[in-house]
């Protein structure tokens, strides 16, 4: 004989208590994962990136006969970033790079002053070979994923040594995309990486040749040759020269057009970008390539005056 008593309505009331508590509960936590921006973070194996784009653009791998404008190359990267992932927030641009002893070059020390942008250095052996840099770029992707530091991971690189980080970082939730840079012939990233990572994406001849040039450099705008043996322009005199760019294109361009670009600050498209950076060393007859602080002025002038007139 079951002696067990049917519920009261004390114990009814509380567990429709209980499962009112529960739902709210429940609610809360939906709220605060539908409000949590997503976050991502660009990964690029420097490496990687100076043989694809130098044997794309330039028909050399060899870093001693190229010019990157790495600046101008990693802003595209964010923007690009910007366009595919619209309601994510950008952690920061790992730029991982080979250097003797793990001291930073002139060069890696402009980079390494970027805004949002890390510079992470692996040693770099007597034949010029990255070492280290593959478990440099896993400890940071498995570390970021498993602290729920960012949601999407944009990888830029092709050996297959990283396919490890990839499953490292997908195992902990995140998503891996990678971008790579059109090869000449065949493929430039390792088959096994593909085949491991969530997206896929390629850079062609168009959008890298903008960043790249042969030395010796001279650069030409206006008949004149920029970057030879002229002062080097001061801050404010670069500043200037932004504001005058932007005056100057609102009456070309139209304040519509120029409008366009107010929700992208503080940066601005690759191709505009572009675009300033030449005319600016026009008007300076200066090369601004190599010189992140004068490039920021440039741009600090040109958006002063843009968001004074919009």
């Amino acid at each position: 004989m079951n002696d067990a008593q049917p519920p009261g309505p004390t114990d009814l009331a509380a567990v429709v208590a209980g499962i009112a508590q529960t739902n709210e509960l429940l609610q809360r936590v939906l709220a605060k994962v539908s409000t949590t921006p997503s976050i991502h973070a660009v990964f690029a194996d420097a490496g990687y990136v100076y043989a694809a784009v130098g044997r794309l653009v330039a028909g050399t791998e060899d870093r001693r006969t190229v010019d990157l404008d790495a600046e101008g190359l990693i802003e595209a990267f964010i923007d690009k970033a910007r366009t595919i992932f619209p309601d994510s927030r950008l952690l920061r641009v790992y730029w991982y790079d080979g250097a003797r002893r793990r001291l930073h070059t002139t060069e890696q020390q402009r980079i390494a002053e970027l805004p949002d942008v890390k510079v992470r250095l692996g040693n770099l052996n007597a034949n010029n070979q990255q070492k280290g840099v593959d478990s440099l770029i896993r400890t940071d992707l498995e570390t970021l994923a498993r602290h729920r530091a960012i949601s999407d991971a944009v990888l830029i690189g092709g050996d297959e040594d990283l396919v490890s980080a990839v499953e490292a970082a997908q195992g902990y939730g995140a998503r891996v995309h990678l971008w790579g840079i059109e090869a000449v012939t065949g493929r430039n990233q390792a088959d096994p990486l593909l085949w491991e990572v969530d997206s896929q994406r390629t850079f062609d001849l168009e959008f890298c040749k903008p960043y790249v040039t042969r030395r010796p450099v001279v650069y030409e705008t206006y008949g004149d040759p920029v970057g030879g043996s002229g002062v080097r322009p001061g801050r404010e005199d670069v500043r200037f020269v932004g504001a005058r760019i932007a005056a100057q294109w609102l009456l070309e361009r139209g304040r519509e057009t120029l409008a366009e670009l107010l929700p992208g600050h503080p940066y601005l498209p690759g191709s505009t970008d572009q675009e300033l950076l030449v005319e600016a060393e026009g008007l300076l007859q200066h090369s601004l390539r190599g010189h992140a602080d004068l490039r920021r002025a440039l741009r600090d002038g040109f958006w002063d005056h843009l968001q004074a007139q919009l």
